[in-house]
C-alpha cells in the first residue's frame, strides 16, 4: 500500500472553546477522530477521497456544541453510542433509507448540543473564498465537493 494512501491510525483530535472549528476540503487521510468541544461550533468535511475506505470514528465531547458533518451521498451514521444529557439530537438535512454509503460511527457524550449532518459547504464563508481564489485562477473549487481534486 502506497504511504499516500494509509490511513492515519492516530484519532485527529479537535478542539473548540468558545470558539469556531472547521476543517473542510482535502484536509485529512484520518479515519478517527476525537471532538472535544465546549460552546463552539464545529464543522468537520468527511467527504474528501484522500480518507481511505472504511469505517470512520468520531468520538464526542460536545457541550453547549454545534457539531456540523459534511458527508458524501449516501452516508450512514450510526449513532446509538451517543449518550445525551439535555437536549439535544442528530439531526440530517437529507434522507437516504439505503444508506449505501460509506458508515460514520458517532459515539461519546453531547450536553445540551446538536450534530447536524449535510452534504455540502455552499453556505460557508469557506466556499465562497474558495470560489473567489479558483475562479480567479481558472481552475475548480475543492471545498465544494473534495471528489472533484483541484
Amino acid at each position: 500500500m502506497s504511504t499516500q494512501h494509509r490511513a492515519n491510525t492516530n484519532p485527529v483530535r479537535i478542539h473548540a472553546d468558545h470558539a469556531a472549528q472547521k476543517r473542510l476540503g482535502d484536509w485529512t487521510t484520518a479515519r478517527a477522530f476525537e471532538v472535544c468541544a465546549r460552546h463552539a461550533q464545529v464543522v468537520i468535511d468527511l467527504r474528501s477521497p484522500q480518507i481511505p475506505d472504511g469505517e470512520i470514528q468520531l468520538n464526542l465531547d460536545l457541550d453547549h456544541t454545534t457539531l456540523t458533518l459534511l458527508v458524501a451521498d449516501g452516508a450512514l451514521i450510526d449513532h446509538p453510542g451517543l449518550t445525551w444529557t439535555g437536549r439535544g439530537k442528530v439531526k440530517q438535512t437529507y434522507h437516504d433509507p439505503a444508506g449505501t454509503g460509506r458508515r460514520i460511527q458517532l459515539t461519546g457524550q453531547i450536553r445540551h448540543g446538536e450534530v447536524r449532518v449535510q452534504l455540502s459547504a455552499i453556505t460557508s464563508r469557506a466556499y465562497l473564498a474558495d470560489a473567489r481564489r479558483t475562479h480567479a485562477e481558472g481552475s475548480t473549487p475543492t471545498v465544494h465537493d473534495p471528489a472533484r481534486g483541484a
